[in-house]
């Protein structure tokens, strides 16, 4: 089997960006606070931390750097703005209109992305660890699978379970997903959830001729129907203890 020793947090470090020097225009900043409406408007390296910009029109602006922590961004048009390492942290971007627009190394952390429009979005480097309604065209389910993978680690099986969930209806036949889904569900108690999906990956390993995937399988079904009645402890399930830990686990399952 192979022994992979990359950490979630390095695979998931973002990329270098190199953000313009100049600051935002204090005029174009006065307008959008008062209009919502600043198309083309310079606003780099702007502090816009929790502001109300649901349905303001910001199409081809330069909010590079910007900090956009928690703001209200319901709605917006953002088509061919410039976000690249720009803070989104929390943001609820619910319907905004985001083609064309740049995201490199954004922190799109805890985003609210349900109904959002990305086409032609550049994302490389771009943070989305915790968000939501994560649109599949600028994410892969390998990255959908590091996310959950993530999630994990920290603890949050459910989070955990919605990205598996996420890589797999974009990948249907993601069979370390299926595996990974089922351990966080075990981890959560539900053995019969648990023994499903791996049922479904061991089948899928075996007609990918997945050789590592079939012997990890196969040792979670040999967990889940040992004593199936015996209560789990919450602290560290035994299934934990026969592998060299979760993360280095799930990981092997990611293309490199």
């Amino acid at each position: 089997m192979k022994s992979l020793i990359f950490s979630v947090a390095t695979l998931l470090t973002l990329s270098t960006v190199n953000l313009p020097a100049n600051a935002e225009n204090p005029e174009h900043l006065r307008q959008l606070l008062s209009t919502k409406n600043c198309p083309n408007c310079n606003l780099s390296g702007a502090g816009l931390v929790m502001a109300d910009l649901s349905g303001a029109n910001l199409s081809g602006a330069n909010l590079a750097g910007a900090n956009l922590s928690r703001a209200n961004l319901m709605g917006a048009d953002l088509r061919g703005a410039n976000l690249t390492g720009a803070s989104l942290h929390g943001v609820n971007l619910t319907g905004a209109k985001l083609s064309g627009s740049t995201l490199l190394g954004a922190d799109l952390r805890n985003t609210n992305l349900y109904g959002a429009i990305f086409e032609d979005v550049a994302t490389n480097g771009a943070n989305l660890e915790g968000a939501r309604g994560i649109p599949h065209q600028i994410v892969s389910p390998e990255e959908l699978y590091r996310l959950g993978v993530a999630a994990a680690e920290r603890g949050n099986q459910q989070q955990a379970i919605y990205y598996f969930d996420q890589a797999i209806a974009n990948k249907p036949d993601y069979a370390g997903a299926y595996l990974a889904r089922g351990i966080a569900k075990y981890q959560l108690f539900d053995r019969q959830a648990a023994y499903v999906d791996a049922q479904i990956a061991i089948k899928m390993f075996k007609s990918q001729n997945n050789q590592e995937g079939l012997q990890t399988t196969q040792a979670f079904i040999t967990e889940l129907t040992t004593n199936p009645e015996t209560k789990v402890s919450a602290g560290k399930p035994s299934f934990m203890d026969f592998v060299s830990g979760l993360t280095s686990l799930l990981l092997q399952f990611l293309p490199f």
